[in-house]
């Protein structure tokens, strides 16, 4: 194994800079009690995170309208949609990046609408956002420092092993796989109740992606419940519990997952939907006629050829 240097960069903050680090110092705040075994967070009566009819806006406009969803301790809620679905404006929405234009979110029966993002980081809601925001000029251990204690890092190296090799290099010496490691290690430093996951696998080889499932099987083993979004609508359903499709920025079809996975021609076809719904359970779904226009191929699994 190559032992590699520390090297100063140019780019010394990761993107979003300045909310990862509210976030980050957030997670330092409130009771720092771990538990006895892993790093779940989740307490007999939780129960996990409520979406209430939603609305979030952009500009002034709706880009999410009325987006009813759960995610239940120990579960895997996915979060499926097209490119401007407003997927990524949902989470935002969730977490207090952008307020919430009406309804409600619920973490754990407690209505955290309108609460601060580091009060939620403290009720047990973790986020982590699409681009692997990694402060690439500091260590492994030292991105791991600024969320917790050093006595608390075990918990970061006990869900990937491989990064204890790793601890004494920087970040952005990384490859791309390694460093959503940090970034997954880094938001179960203080145990979150709920983890929401922004496009996982963007720009992962497919055993990475692999690697990370793994990795969230542990977490939900371990009582947290996951909202993930992801690109690859087969992998996504395999690891998920439930699922639930958007498209501008409304619930079109949601249900179990595996019987999503059943019905394809309806998932195709909820991507495709730009009516009002009338309802959007499994069994019932308003999309247009794909034979007025033809649904696309969703994507199944990453080009093999991407490298880490």
């Amino acid at each position: 194994m190559i032992k590699h240097k520390r090297v100063p960069l140019e780019n010394t903050e990761p993107r979003n800079t300045s909310a990862d680090t509210e976030t980050l110092a957030a997670a330092k705040l409130g009771d720092k009690g771990l538990g006895d075994k892993g790093f779940g967070a989740a307490k007999l009566g939780d129960e996990g995170l409520v979406v209430e009819s939603l609305r979030v806006d952009r500009l002034g406009q709706a880009v999410v309208r009325e987006v009813d969803l759960s995610v239940a301790p120990g579960e895997v809620t996915v979060l499926l949609g097209a490119n401007g679905a407003g997927k990524s404006t949902l989470l935002d929405g969730i977490s207090g990046v952008i307020p919430a234009s009406g309804g409600r979110v619920l973490l754990n029966g407690i209505d955290i609408t309108r609460s601060s993002r580091r009060n939620r980081v403290k009720a047990g809601l973790a986020y982590v956002q699409q681009g692997r925001t990694v402060f690439p000029s500091l260590t492994v251990e030292e991105n791991f420092l600024v969320a917790a204690s050093p006595e608390h890092l075990q918990l970061a190296f006990d869900l990937f092993p491989e990064l204890r090799v790793r601890r004494s290099v920087a970040a952005g010496c990384l490859s791309g796989g390694e460093q959503q490691m940090v970034v997954l290690g880094r938001a179960v430093l203080r145990p979150p109740r709920v983890l929401m996951i922004d496009e996982l696998s963007l720009g992962l080889a497919p055993a990475v992606i692999d690697r990370m499932m793994v990795a969230l099987k542990q977490m939900t083993t371990d009582g947290i419940g996951l909202l993930l979004v992801e690109q690859f609508t087969e992998r996504a359903l395999a690891a998920a519990n439930n699922a639930v499709v958007i498209a501008r920025g409304q619930v079109v079809l949601r249900g179990s997952a595996s019987q999503i996975q059943d019905q394809p021609d309806r998932l195709q076809s909820a991507y495709l939907a730009t009516a009002e719904v009338a309802s959007p359970d499994v069994t019932s779904i308003a999309a247009p006629d794909p034979a007025s226009n033809p649904a696309p191929k969703l994507a199944s699994n990453p080009p093999e050829e991407r490298s880490p």
